[in-house]
């Protein structure tokens, strides 16, 4: 029962890394005051990026980077619509993920069906051994680790930094830190790529190691259950990390309810993720003052360094 219950909880480490990269990452970017729709389309790019360079190149490591290269490229795009041109970033947002969508399947198509050794976990000397615990914490593979570390570092970033201060700043109020001096643009592009990357990497995630092989549009929704955890998370790092352990386990549920035979429709079962996710929107969106409270004040409006929009 112990073993059962231990490979439970791994496979839910393994569920919840790629909404935990993609969460993240879009943090950062609405912090800054950018609403980014395109996560889907990102990270479904960095899926096939990262197991097309991998297959290339038979390194895992030029894989990981050049699904972050995909994602941060795919993520100046966006920017360059929202931030140059100054164009709705609602729709930029849904039209960069339709595009992704779309890319992917055709960039593709050639690998659907190629085998991919992926990422093996990284036992920890002295550590991995240790009963229950061991197998539990410490023999993950390096992209869990370093999803862990991600949480720790936009933390300390976002509150122990003076440029984490100044991203926050200007996520409240563009025009008050124009004032001050501050480059808003620049920290907004840096933001939109940094959580580019970050999705480019969850998709990366999903080629390389939670299931190695393509198939087309693989990312199944999950770049939208990213976006509703930062808003489950009230903007904290350490929230999204609870919250995508959270949909994780209720991901993971699913295939275990299936398995062990009980008669519920499949098409039923496969909808809880996606279904918990709108209940806990509905529950957050009852509280209106908190959210308010909580989000950026500039989230999703347009910045005119002439004046206030």
């Amino acid at each position: 029962m112990t073993d059962v219950l231990i490979a439970m909880l791994i496979t839910i480490v393994s569920a919840a890394t790629p909404l935990l990269f993609a969460a993240l990452g879009e943090l950062v970017v609405e912090k800054s005051g950018v609403l980014n729709l395109g996560v889907e389309g990102m990270m479904v790019m960095g899926a096939i990026a990262g197991f097309a360079a991998t297959t290339h190149s038979g390194s895992l490591a030029l894989g990981v980077a050049g699904a972050a290269f995909i994602g941060a490229l795919m993520a100046s795009v966006f920017a360059f619509l929202v931030l140059v041109l100054m164009a709705n970033q609602v729709a930029s947002g849904l039209a960069l993920t339709l595009f992704g969508i779309g890319l992917s399947a055709l960039v593709g198509s050639s690998f659907v069906g190629t085998p991919l050794d992926g990422l093996d976990p990284v036992a920890i000397p002295g550590l991995s051994g240790l009963p229950v615990i061991g197998r539990l914490l410490f023999n993950h593979d390096v992209l869990v680790y370093l999803s862990l570390g991600m949480v720790l570092a936009v933390w300390w970033f976002l509150n122990r930094t003076r440029a984490g201060l100044i991203l926050r700043a200007v996520g409240e109020s563009h025009d008050s830190a124009h004032a001050l001096g501050y480059p808003v643009v620049w920290i907004r592009f840096a933001a939109i790529l940094f959580g580019g990357a970050m999705a480019g990497i969850a998709g990366a995630y999903l080629s390389m190691a939670y299931t190695p092989m393509w198939s087309e549009n693989m990312s199944a929704g999950r770049g939208w259950i990213a976006l509703a955890l930062v808003v489950f998370a009230t903007w904290r790092p350490l929230r999204v990390l609870v919250g995508a352990y959270l949909f994780g386990g209720v991901t993971i549920a699913q295939l275990h309810i299936q398995g062990a035979g009980i008669d519920v429709s499949s098409q039923l079962l496969s909808m809880l993720p996606y279904l918990a996710t709108i209940v806990v929107l509905v529950i957050i969106s009852r509280d209106g003052a908190r959210v308010r409270l909580n989000a950026p004040a500039s989230l999703g409006r347009i910045f005119h360094s002439s004046g206030s929009k």
